[in-house]
């Protein structure tokens, strides 16, 4: 039997780029769980002539995804990327997987009123919630 393979987009700050590093390590580390990166890490961007361009490319991406996790630190409250990409997965109804950073209590309201699931900063939550929830 072949592994079902999870299309996914991590929404995360560029300036929190090692939270991004660390959860997609956990995502290839997980037992029995095959995922495809559908993120635009720092070292990766998206080469777009345009902002228009830029957020239509995006947009396919999310289009293709089982789901978006969102990597909740309180700077989410002020990224318009994080935001756009929160209101393109709703408009694609793509399942939403918010995470709380280790240690914090407050998650913005932009994640916890859009997520499907909150989950801890944790390697087995966040593939459980992956697992129940993703397309």
């Amino acid at each position: 039997m072949s592994l079902r393979d999870y299309h996914i987009l991590i929404s995360h700050s560029w300036d929190y780029s090692d939270d991004y590093r660390t959860l997609k390590s956990w995502l290839d580390s997980a037992g029995y769980f095959k995922w495809s990166d559908y993120s635009v890490p720092i070292e990766n961007p998206i080469d777009a002539k345009s902002r228009a361009e830029l957020k239509q490319r995006i947009a396919n991406r999310i289009s293709c995804c089982s789901c978006v996790i969102v990597l909740s630190g309180m700077y989410v409250a002020y990224s318009e990327w994080i935001d756009f990409e929160i209101e393109t997965a709703l408009r694609y109804n793509k399942p939403i997987i918010g995470v709380r950073p280790r240690g914090q209590l407050r998650v913005p309201d932009a994640v916890s009123s859009n997520a499907d699931i909150m989950v801890g900063w944790t390697r087995d939550g966040i593939v459980s919630a992956v697992r129940q929830y993703a397309l």
